[in-house]
Order: structure tokens, then C-alpha cells, then sequence
């Protein structure tokens, strides 16, 4: 059921359309409407959730507040909006929302059957696996052994075909949901249970004992996570990939949101052109050439907006794994600013 909070937003965005004309690109439209929407999957610890003041918080909002931030100086001009998962492409589609943080992960036929680019990778997820310590440390433990899945998902196809061969092949309980998957796994009716990484480390929480859990260091598959648009505006396409480039430029060259006033005396050509000292404004973007200082003087870095919501020292404690720059052995990498 859509909310009465978003069908206003969704009444404002169609008089903003109808008075701007159909030709109005996404940025003009979200300039005149004076804040940004940001759709999302239901709530996930770690990446989107509402406190019971009403605010949202987590990975997939920071980035949300991040484009916000580059585009009106003020990260609290967006509205965040969930979305069930048979809503997301058609209220992106209609322009209800005016990009996806967060939605199924990138594949072909998504990219190119349904009207929608993937703007970029923010978080490079896997399917994995959360297990017992006492019991499981690796997957070659796992042989022989009960593992939670939902039934009818990509997940339990890559769980059969996983060691399919083995003389000792695991053994796929399935489940409806995941909850129910999830409830079975702590119930201790299996050894480990089986999603992406980022929907295993919401779960650990959720556990009655967290620290007595772990999330195996192997993956069995690639799931490419990021923002969504609509196909045929490049220009809003280029401003939220490069959103993210900002974030992930800024963690390289050691720019973070205490230290960014005085980054801008730097002398380091490379953080001059970042932070729209020397040069920075692009024609075709249309924002400020101060874009980029105001999401890290607002938002942070990329590995401040990982590290404050996902990483070890918040509850969801995950390793940066893949998330970790290219030059930490990981694979965020972004293209410099010039």
C-alpha cells in the first residue's frame, strides 16, 4: 500500500511535470520540486531504516543525502521512499521517484529490457553464507550439511549447483521467505544459511547471540548493487554515477568530511580539481563547480559512509571485502575529476 506521504509526493511531481512541460530533464524537475525522491527496497538494517522519529539512515540513504547534497548544498532535501519489489521498476518508469538506490542487482536483462541504466556499482554483493563458528570456519566444511534457503530464488539455483558433484553435496532446506529461512537458521534446524552478503549481516543482528555467528570469507556468486535511472537522460545518468565517483575519489585522496575545509588550500592538483578549486564545474552536469566538496562536507567519504553504517564499528560489523579500494585490494575505483 503506498503511503499517504507518497502519494502527495507523487501529486507534486505530476503538477511540477505538467507545469515544467514533458521535456523537462529529471534535474530540472527535482530542482523545482525542491528536494529529491529516492526509492528503495523495504527497509535493511545497515542500508535503509526508519527510526521511530521518522528518519532514515544507512547506506543506501547516505547516497540519497550525497546527491541531495551536490545538488541544493542540503542533504535533507530528499524524501526517501520504500518500495515492494513488484513496485519499484513502474514508480521509477512513471517518475514517481526520480532514481532507485537500491534494486535487484545489476543483470542484462534488467539493464536492457526495462527502460533502466545502472548508474553504478556502490556495493559489489554476493551470495554467501552465515554459519555456526563452532562448526562451519569455511564452504569446504559445509559438505553434508543443512542449509537454509528461500525456495524459488536465484539463490537456492546457485546453492544446488554448487558442488553438485561433491561426494558429499550440501543439503538445501527450503523455505518460502527468508524470514523463514532465517527463523529455521536460528532455530538450528540447519548448519548455515544461505543469501547475499548484505542481507546475511542484517540477519547476524537479528541473532540472539551475533558474535557466535559468522559470514564465511567465500562467496558462491556476484551481485552488482547500485543506483537505478531512467534510460534517455544522460545528464541525470552522469549526476548520480558521478555522485558516487565523488565519494570513492574522495576516500582515495584522503579528502573526509573533518578535513575537507582545510583540503581545500591543498596543494595536490588532483583534490584542487575534486573540490572545484580549479575548475570542477562541467557544462553538462548542471551543478556547481563545489559539487563534490559539499557531498563530503555534508555526507563523507566513501569509506565514511561504509565504515558509519555497515563496517566494523557499527552493528552490522562487515569487512570491506570487495567494497575496499582498488588500491586495498579491493574493487571501488573511480575515474579521476578532470
Amino acid at each position: 500500500m503506498i503511503s499517504r506521504l507518497f502519494r502527495r509526493i507523487i501529486l507534486a511531481a505530476s503538477l511540477l511535470l505538467l507545469a515544467g512541460g514533458a521535456e523537462a530533464s529529471t534535474l530540472e524537475q527535482v530542482q523545482k520540486r525542491g528536494f529529491l525522491i529516492c526509492g528503495a527496497s523495504n527497509g535493511l538494517p545497515g542500508f535503509s531504516r526508519q527510526d521511530e522519529a521518522g528518519r532514515w539512515s544507512g547506506f543506501d540513504v547516505d547516497f540519497c543525502r550525497a546527491l541531495a547534497a551536490a545538488i541544493f548544498d542540503d542533504p535533507e532535501k530528499m524524501q526517501f521512499v520504500t518500495l515492494a519489489s513488484k513496485d519499484r521498476v513502474k514508480a521509477l518508469q512513471s517518475g514517481m521517484v526520480d532514481l532507485l538506490a537500491r534494486g535487484a542487482a545489476w543483470t542484462l536483462s534488467r539493464d536492457a529490457g526495462q527502460g533502466l541504466s545502472y548508474a553504478a556499482i556502490t556495493f559489489f554483493d554476493g551470495q554467501g553464507f552465515l554459519a555456526r563458528k563452532k562448526s562451519v570456519a569455511s564452504l569446504r566444511d559445509l559438505g553434508g550439511l543443512a542449509v537454509c534457503v528461500q525456495q524459488g530464488t536465484p539463490f537456492e539455483l546457485d546453492l544446488v549447483d554448487f558442488r553438485r558433484d561433491d561426494a558429499k553435496p550440501i543439503e538445501p532446506k527450503l523455505f518460502p521467505t527468508f524470514e523463514e529461512a532465517a527463523k529455521a537458521y536460528a532455530d538450528g534446524k540447519c548448519e548455515a544459511l544461505t543469501a547475499d552478503l548484505s542481507m546475511l549481516a542484517a540477519q547476524r543482528q537479528e541473532l540472539a547471540t551475533p558474535a557466535d555467528h559468522a559470514i564465511l570469507p567465500e562467496l558462491i556468486d556476484k551481485e552488482p548493487l547500485g543506483p537505478i535511472v531512467r534510460q534517455s537522460d544522460d545528464q541525470w545518468f552522469d549526476i548520480v554515477r558521478w555522485t558516487h565517483f565523488a565519494l570513492v575519489d574522495a576516500e582515495e585522496l584522503g579528502v573526509t568530511s573533518a578535513n575537507v575545509d582545510e583540503q581545500l588550500k591543498s596543494a595536490d592538483p588532483r583534490v584542487r580539481r575534486l573540490l572545484g578549486v580549479d575548475g570542477g564545474r562541467v557544462e553538462g552536469l548542471g551543478l556547481e563547480a563545489d559539487w563534490a566538496y559539499r557531498i563530503i562536507k555534508h555526507v563523507g567519504d566513501y569509506g565514511e559512509v561504509f565504515e558509519r553504517n555497515l563496517g566494523a564499528g557499527s552493528p552490522i560489523g562487515l569487512e570491506r571485502r570487495l567494497n575496499a579500494l582498488w588500491t586495498k585490494g579491493g574493487l571501488m575505483y573511480a575515474p579521476p575529476v578532470r
